[in-house]
């Protein structure tokens, strides 16, 4: 049964199954990849017991992320993020490790055991905040960049560790016998039965000179031997074999680095740095981005297949304790860290809870301190459960982080509003990129605006360019009474907020029946809302520029001029009288994709879409006949 093919169907039916669950709860890729583990491998025991084989395929996914992480830093943005490098992330490695090693004292262990814990859970896991980042879309937030900034800190910071560990412990390494049993032993004594490997034997200072020899090794290699090994490749104008040159640097770097004892994950982060420079960087990137993602996953998989529940039943309260300590004083670290740096509301808490887990490379580590006898097995076999099982928990930090994000307001300054002592014709509330364009517009022809806003920083943009407008949040009656409500001739309504924008134009009809309105819409189904609300002209955001995009792709397809710019007529006409047809059956209690009336009404209206842009098209060509 425990055929390579059998395990490879079992972990691909397993992903297929699971992830796709949990995402449609809400609960993330990471988690259901984790959860297919725990069901495949403690639950079912459908992987049997060695796991080790596919423990190797899976750390591939982590080196190819590491890679790609280093492709997209090129050493000038690193000089360039050095403050948050070293201030942010250098702060967290250092208070976190500082405080988890008094505790491992407080508990009873040795200082130079006590280092080696708190540096190995000082680190977080890359692997799965930066793929819950991406998939959550929070990376470009406030605290999704702040928690890059720490892990790329941190991914940087394990070569050091590792050179300094050795430190830690002397000459004392250990070894396995035969039974797989571990067996401790000085250095020489070990060397007289020829069982080390490089460097192996050599005394604490001898691998850290071994480690920053080869660090130096794979830099010099990347700098001078790249350009000229990818301009030997690009001469044979075969795309695979890119491909192939992009893999052979991944699995030779690591292949090197395990050959000395170290993390074949940085060695290839190291050679994404020095990489970044290349001319065939965005090659690279697309050829292993595949590979990539689907190794992640199989990384995950084992995270949670390899969970030993027969020894966290045996110890079970401890562990979870050991695992809630490390998240408690990680997250209170970083929390006061991303208060320090101006983190604010959601980002600072996004920050806290997604960062406060141990990481993949604490399983390095430990496995490290082991080899070189900075801590018993024991002790390892304990931590490695710890670390285990705080990334399990991750996924639901990022839950609790959802949850506490959707009762916080966005976190805006608490400015006072200004006086307004300016009445105008029109009346534009929001001047972000979609008001600044109307407001431009109607003042150039000669029209008196008065534009309000709630965000100082663009009103303060806005004054620079000459044009005023006033702080306050357009939804109060009070401001925008001020601003002349009473006697305008047209209110723009043109917020970002959905929520607001459907507010404003709710209470602006309702104040002034007789006021004209045009409101700016997120997207179809805000349009029939503000259509409800009694807007008078509903400009959908993206719909006239996508419109004009496929204006262009027609007159570059064959169409003329003239031509496009019918069937772009035609295409405007009938989606405003299919708005309105459609605006009769939307129900606002219901999603369209679940209304059967919404759903057979848009069918009809695509097949009269059909109809009359082809009729329109028979009629230019008869006109040219």
């Amino acid at each position: 049964m425990e055929t390579i093919l059998f395990q490879a169907s079992v972990y691909l039916a397993a992903a297929v199954i699971a992830v796709p669950i949990a995402a449609r709860l809400g609960l993330g890729s990471v988690l259901g990849y984790l959860a297919a583990g725990i069901i495949i491998g403690p639950v079912l025991g459908l992987i049997g017991t060695n796991i080790e084989g596919l423990n190797h395929f899976a750390e591939v996914g982590i080196i190819m992320m590491l890679f790609l992480i280093g492709l997209e830093l090129e050493p000038r943005a690193l000089w360039d993020m050095r403050h948050r490098l070293v201030g942010m992330g250098g702060l967290q490695i250092a208070l976190s490790t500082l405080a988890l090693m008094l505790a491992a004292i407080a508990m009873g262990k040795p200082w130079n055991e006590a280092l080696a814990i708190g540096l190995a859970l000082s680190l977080s896991s890359t692997a799965i905040v930066l793929q819950t980042l991406s998939e959550k879309g929070l990376m470009q937030t406030g605290g999704g960049r702040a928690s890059f900034s720490v892990l790329l800190t941190q991914d940087i910071a394990v070569i050091p560790i590792l050179a300094f560990l050795p430190l830690l412990a002397g000459n004392a390494i250990v070894r396995f016998a035969d039974d797989g049993s571990i067996v401790r032993g000085a250095a020489n004594e070990m060397a007289e039965h020829g069982e080390l490997s490089l460097v192996e034997g050599l005394p604490g200072w001898g691998v850290t000179l071994v480690t920053i020899g080869v660090v130096g090794l794979i830099v010099l290699a990347g700098i001078y031997l790249t350009r000229p090994l990818f301009r030997f490749i690009h001469s044979a104008n075969l795309r695979e074999m890119y491909t192939a040159l992009a893999l052979l640097i991944v699995v030779g770097i690591s292949f090197l680095m395990v050959l000395v004892g170290l993390s074949p994950a940085l060695g290839a982060f190291l050679a994404g740095v020095v990489l970044a420079n290349s001319e065939f960087r965005h090659e690279l990137e697309s050829d292993l981005q595949p590979f990539k993602g689907l190794l992640l996953g199989l990384f995950f998989i084992t995270v949670g297949a390899g969970f030993n529940f027969n020894a966290f039943f045996a110890d079970m309260g401890d562990l979870i304790g050991l695992a809630l300590l490390v998240i408690l004083v990680k997250g209170i670290l970083l929390y006061l860290i991303g208060r320090a740096f101006k983190l604010h509301g959601r980002d600072r808490w996004l920050f806290t809870l997604g960062l406060a887990q141990a990481g993949e490379f604490g399983f390095v580590l430990v496995a490290f301190s082991l080899q070189q006898g900075v801590m018993p097995v024991e002790l390892s076999e304990k931590l490695l459960l710890v670390i285990a099982l705080s990334m399990l928990i991750t996924p639901l930090l990022f839950i609790l982080y959802e949850f506490i994000s959707r009762r916080m307001s966005s976190p805006k300054k608490n400015y006072e509003a200004d006086t307004i002592d300016e009445q105008g014709t029109v009346i534009i509330a929001g001047i972000g990129r979609f008001g600044q364009i109307v407001n431009r517009l109607v003042r150039a022809s000669g029209f008196k605006t008065v534009v309000l806003d709630s965000d100082m920083q663009t009103i303060q943009l806005m004054r620079r360019f000459g044009v005023k407008g006033f702080l306050g949040d357009p939804t109060r009656p009070e401001l925008l009474k001020a601003a002349g409500l009473v006697d305008a001739r047209v209110l723009v309504v043109a917020m970002d907020d959905k929520v607001a924008v459907t507010k404003l134009v709710t209470f602006a009809r309702r104040q002034r029946p007789d006021l004209h309105i045009v409101a700016r819409a997120h997207d179809r189904n805000h349009v029939f809302e503000l259509y409800a609300a009694g807007a008078d002209d509903i400009v959908r955001e993206m719909f006239d520029s996508s419109l004009r995009a496929g204006r262009y792709v027609l007159e570059n397809v064959g169409l003329s001029e003239f031509e496009a710019a019918e069937a772009e007529s035609t295409f405007y006409a009938h989606d405003r009288h299919s708005i309105r047809q459609l605006a009769d059956v939307w129900d606002p209690r219901v999603s369209p994709s679940e209304n059967a009336a919404y759903i057979t009404r848009s069918k009809e209206l695509e097949k009269d879409l059909e109809s009359a842009l082809l009729t329109r098209a028979a009629e230019n060509e008869a006109k040219k006949a």
